[in-house]
């Protein structure tokens, strides 16, 4: 387990360092426009108060889940214990769709789908970082990462009966009793949920290499039945 952790958390900080440097932001201006949207959970800038989600100052280069006396959803805690660190790429997968990106986020936000809404915001809040750097004032040419699931692998209707018979892979991690010993509980998940985080390693957009590989294995269907299996298990 600890062998595992270990590559997780170097797999996350070799993501993060390959990636940085090809990043351009966009206007910090046009993202002050965006952050409106945001203004209701979170706060930046001087005398920053965390209210429903936590205050942004220095959100560049912290790692994930690490401002003091705020209650993150367990999900972040995990990641950022595993070496998540916020830089451009994983923050703009994050604020596209929150809920693929991580498990039970308490972030209630539907995403923003727009690549230039999102470089823009991006922009707007590196301002409010330790080492803002040059901020390009070109227009945005950041390629998002389309990770809209198709409806047609939602509507699978899995097998429970095969989702156990494939289950002992994950078991061997996640306990079938539903405890959060290190590794999440999976017991009891909704299957939606389930399909889509399996979707977002599979696609590369949550950046775990073991659970990528892990699930790069698996079908369509066999996802499925895993998700069928694992939100009947009580």
């Amino acid at each position: 387990m600890v062998k595992i952790r270990v590559l997780i958390a170097a797999g996350l900080l070799a993501t993060t360092a390959s990636t940085a440097a090809a990043n351009e932001f966009g206007d910090p201006e046009a993202g002050a426009k965006v952050f409106d949207d945001c203004k209701s959970c979170h706060s930046v800038g001087q005398g920053a108060k965390d209210r429903v989600g936590p205050q942004l100052n220095g959100i560049f280069g912290r790692r994930a889940g690490s401002v003091d006396g705020f209650r993150y959803s367990s999900g972040l805690e995990r990641m950022g214990k595993d070496g998540l660190i916020w830089d451009f790429t994983l923050l703009d997968r994050y604020v596209q769709n929150p809920k693929a990106f991580a498990s039970d986020t308490r972030m209630n936000f539907r995403g923003l789908k727009d690549e230039g809404d999102r470089a823009n915001l991006l922009a707007f809040l590196r301002q409010y970082s330790d080492d803002p750097g040059n901020i390009p004032e070109a227009a945005p040419t950041i390629t998002g990462t389309d990770h809209t699931i198709d409806p047609g692998i939602l509507a699978i209707q899995g097998d429970p009966e095969y989702g156990e018979y494939l289950s002992s892979e994950c078991t061997s991690c996640h306990q079938l009793s539903g405890a959060n010993d290190g590794i999440p509980g999976i017991i009891g998940w909704p299957a939606e949920d389930f399909v889509i985080a399996m979707h977002a390693y599979k696609d590369e957009f949550r950046p775990h290499p073991v659970m990528q590989m892990m699930a790069g294995r698996l079908s369509n269907d066999e996802i499925a039945a895993l998700a069928a299996y694992f939100e009947a298990v009580e």
